[in-house]
C-alpha cells in the first residue's frame, strides 16, 4: 500500500499576501481559492510536486501560529538556478551552501513573508527523471 504525503497546512497571517507570495514570487500553482461564509481556503502546488500546500482559516489551520512552520524542503535539479530565479523575483535567500559534492548534499534557505522557513534541496538526478514526468502533469486521469 503507498501512503502519499499530498497535503501539508502552512499557518499564515494574511491569506492574501500569502497567495501572492507564494503564486508569484515562488511560482506555485493556485488549485484552488474557496470562500464562503464559513472559511476561506486556498490551495497552492510548486511546479513538479505531488504535495501541496494549504493555507486557510479553518480551525485546524487557525491551532498553528503565522510563521511556525520550520523547515519544510523543496528540491531542484540545480540550486544555483533556482536561487537565482527566486532572488529575480523578489525573494531574500541565503546563498548556495555545499556540505557535501555528492549529489544531495546542496542547499539554500528562504523564509515567507510571516516567517515560515523553507531549505531547497539540489538533487541534480531530478533533471534527468523528475518525480512526475512532465507529460504527467495537470493530469487528473492519472
Amino acid at each position: 500500500m503507498d501512503w502519499t504525503l499530498e497535503v501539508v497546512i502552512l499557518p499564515v497571517s494574511d491569506l492574501d499576501r500569502a497567495i501572492a507570495f507564494y503564486r508569484d514570487q515562488l511560482g506555485f500553482h493556485l488549485d484552488h481559492d474557496t470562500r464562503n461564509e464559513h472559511m476561506h481556503v486556498i490551495q497552492l502546488t510548486p511546479p513538479g510536486s505531488g504535495c501541496s500546500i494549504v493555507l486557510g482559516d479553518l480551525p485546524s489551520q487557525n491551532e498553528m501560529a503565522p510563521g511556525s512552520m520550520r523547515g519544510l524542503q523543496l528540491v531542484v535539479a540545480d540550486a544555483r538556478a533556482g536561487r537565482a530565479e527566486l532572488v529575480s523575483r523578489g525573494v531574500e535567500c541565503s546563498e548556495v551552501t555545499a556540505f557535501d559534492e555528492r549529489d544531495g548534499g546542496t542547499f539554500f534557505w528562504f523564509a515567507d513573508p510571516d516567517g515560515n522557513t523553507w531549505s531547497v534541496q539540489e538533487l541534480r538526478a531530478r533533471a534527468d527523471k523528475p518525480l512526475i514526468p512532465l507529460e504527467h502533469r495537470g493530469r487528473s486521469d492519472i
